[in-house]
């Protein structure tokens, strides 16, 4: 059985975290571990309007922020990896800097240090100097930066159906396989030439 950390942190498109533990849910090969920070819960609430206990239920096991004591902040705890969906230039800070005060942040560190696969989903645009640097910090220590970008090659028809390619992409990193992934076939496919 495969375990994912999912972190929702503050930062607008707390769809996608949401969408990512429906996903994981519906995979019983899969036992997903939520960190649902604050600042995460404000975005859930307003983008969502959803309850913490409406998005507690799609977890398999539920961590606090605060729990710097939590199982998942041991690298002697094994998980595949973790999702950091969204993941807010604070959160992201606080992984390229190694400054470990809440438990996504110490959940990536091990992530990181142990070698295991960390995905954060950046949202924030325009991006300045920093922001980039950070990006560039996580992505030398091994973490993929994936900024949900949506396919327009695949002529998805509504919001929920990129938010679905997205996701499915991301699991697509953990080899967790989805139906509805959308692969480009060549411009071939799309009724154009090279």
């Amino acid at each position: 059985m495969k375990r994912i950390i999912v972190a929702i942190t503050g930062a607008t498109g707390a769809i996608y975290g949401v969408r990512l533990l429906e996903a994981l849910k519906r995979d019983s090969n899969v036992e997903s571990h939520l960190i649902l920070s604050r600042a995460g819960m404000l975005n859930v609430a307003a983008e969502l309007e959803m309850s913490r206990a409406g998005v507690e239920a799609l977890a398999d096991v539920v961590h606090s922020d605060r729990d710097i004591g939590a199982t998942i902040a041991s690298g002697s705890f094994r998980t595949d990896g973790m999702v950091v969906a969204p993941c807010s230039m604070k959160t992201l800070a606080a992984v390229a800097t190694g400054v470990t005060e809440t438990l996504a942040a110490r959940a990536a560190d091990v992530v990181l240090k142990e070698r295991r696969r960390l995905v954060l989903l950046t949202r924030e645009s325009p991006v300045h100097l920093v922001h980039l640097r950070n990006m560039l910090t996580v992505t030398e220590m091994g973490g993929v930066i994936f900024p949900p970008v949506p396919a327009f090659y695949a002529k998805l028809e509504s919001i929920d159906a990129m938010v679905d390619q997205t996701v499915a992409r991301v699991l697509a990193l953990f080899d967790i396989a989805v139906p509805s992934l959308r692969a480009w076939g060549g411009l071939k496919e799309y009724g154009a030439e090279s």
